[in-house]
């Protein structure tokens, strides 16, 4: 494990574009699927580092907290799963059935979108507004497996309510930490 601290994208960067298709439906998920929404939550996730394991319950309760507000969210794995069979499209889909996800879980095979989001590890989180400008980017909160901290989600609920409210999102924001992306060789 590698612990990778996350990029950091410039805050007011226009969302990428994506279409991805989602691990449980096999149904595609684009960038255009949330056009209609206040705010959109891109998660980049896997099921095999512990950093992503310390918070996938945190992830489906925000997943359930917020779904039924004005909230996009897709979560997105990226990971080179000939190295982390644990990380392939049907390894994947059990994640999100056990963890009873309630938004796509989509698998980046190319890795194309890691790299235009600035992704380096799992798990990392970003919010665009309703322009799908970024807002947020960085932490879920200051949890990370054995620091004994309590899996709250703080920082993320915290710039989702503040959009929610359109109110400004604190700038200061503090990067995510955890696993790095398994890049497929040749392909950094």
């Amino acid at each position: 494990m590698t612990r990778t601290l996350s990029t950091m994208l410039p805050l007011g960067t226009s969302a990428p574009v994506f279409s991805l298709p989602d691990v449980v439906s096999g149904k595609g998920v684009s960038l255009d699927s949330f056009k209609n929404r206040k705010a959109l939550l891109v998660m980049f996730i896997c099921r095999h580092c512990p950093y992503v394991k310390h918070v996938q319950h945190e992830i489906a309760r925000i997943g359930r907290d917020y779904g039924s507000r004005d909230v996009g969210m897709v979560a997105i794995s990226s990971n080179d799963p000939n190295a982390y069979p644990e990380d392939s499209p049907s390894s994947l889909k059990e994640m999100a059935e056990e963890q009873r996800f309630t938004f796509p879980l989509c698998f980046d095979e190319s890795q194309e979108t890691a790299k235009a989001y600035a992704a380096v590890c799992t798990p990392d989180f970003y919010i665009f507004d309703q322009d799908r400008k970024l807002v947020y980017r960085g932490q879920l909160d200051d949890s990370r497996p054995q620091n004994n901290v309590p899996v709250t989600g703080e920082d993320l609920r915290s710039a989702l309510d503040a959009v929610l409210r359109d109110t400004p999102v604190d700038p200061n924001q503090r990067p995510s930490i955890g696993c790095n992306i398994k890049w497929k060789p040749g392909s950094c």
